[in-house]
């Protein structure tokens, strides 16, 4: 375990095993420790890297007043120097799959290779003008819903409006991976909540067929249906890009099932030109 300074922050990471470096990246309200098992399987054979995304985990909050995944791409580009890692290997889901689609534009051929899991481009994943978008925000409610019950219960009713749309458990398919994350979202506090999804309804997803990283993008059988449309536009728009279903999993694919997510991504690996 370490710290890295960032101005107003100290990003908690962690490292272990040797080889080329892979560097996970964790989904919103969640941390490092969604990777335990990819971290494990991996530090045998490789070099790999957690670290917890500002306003989350043992980073914790930060004075910054508004967040984006510009500003946590920056802090990803901070820990890659930091370590003298030149040609990662980035694995991010669902904020931390935003996060390498930006670092991926910003350094089209620095990354070996890219997994991203529970691949989205939006929040909502859907095509909004800009304009409408700030028009519908939903930032008002979640104030309230925020002051009012508190972090856990306001995620627990964001997952079961999207839960309406699908009529499936869309966070995960296992019981216990879903109750986890939940709990997960425990240690976020109401301002890091308000500020983590303000990042995403924010954020405008870049056009990638300039990027040269060959991608592997991954989603759950049980993945909400416009989580997948755009998992599958990422990967069309990248010239070496490839989508995987897995099944009997949903948006915490590598948490619901681990060994399959692993195979999948041991595989991929091995067919990256790795230095």
């Amino acid at each position: 375990m370490a710290e890295l300074p960032r101005d107003d922050a100290r990003l908690w990471y962690e490292t272990a095993g040797d080889g080329h470096s892979i560097v996970f990246v964790h989904g919103g309200w969640m941390n490092g420790d969604a990777w335990a098992s990819q971290v494990s399987h991996f530090a045998d054979d490789y070099r790999v890297v957690t670290l917890d995304v500002r306003g989350h985990g043992r980073t914790g909050a930060t004075a910054t007043d508004r967040y984006s995944i510009e500003l946590f791409t920056d802090d990803l580009e901070a820990l890659l120097d930091h370590l003298a890692i030149d040609e990662p290997i980035l694995c991010g889901i669902s904020l931390g799959s935003m996060v390498v689609q930006e670092f991926l534009d910003r350094h089209p051929d620095r990354a070996a290779g890219a997994i991203m899991a529970g691949a989205v481009q939006s929040m909502p994943p859907v095509d909004l003008p800009s304009g409408l978008k700030a028009g519908l925000s939903p930032m008002p409610m979640l104030s309230t819903s925020l002051a009012m019950t508190g972090p856990k219960t306001t995620f627990r009713s964001m997952l079961g409006s999207i839960r309406s749309t699908t009529g499936k458990p869309w966070l995960a398919h296992s019981p216990e991976v879903r109750e986890a994350a939940i709990d997960c979202v425990d240690d976020v506090s109401r301002s890091e909540f308000r500020k983590v999804f303000d990042a995403l309804y924010r954020y405008e997803p870049p056009a990638l067929p300039h990027v040269e990283t060959p991608t592997l993008v991954v989603h759950g059988e049980h993945e909400a249906p416009l989580v997948k449309r755009q998992g599958r536009e990422i990967a069309t728009a990248i010239d070496d890009g490839t989508w995987l279903t897995i099944d009997e999993a949903a948006h915490l694919v590598n948490q619901d099932r681990p060994r399959a997510f692993n195979a999948a991504s041991a595989t991929f690996f091995e067919g990256l030109a790795l230095a």
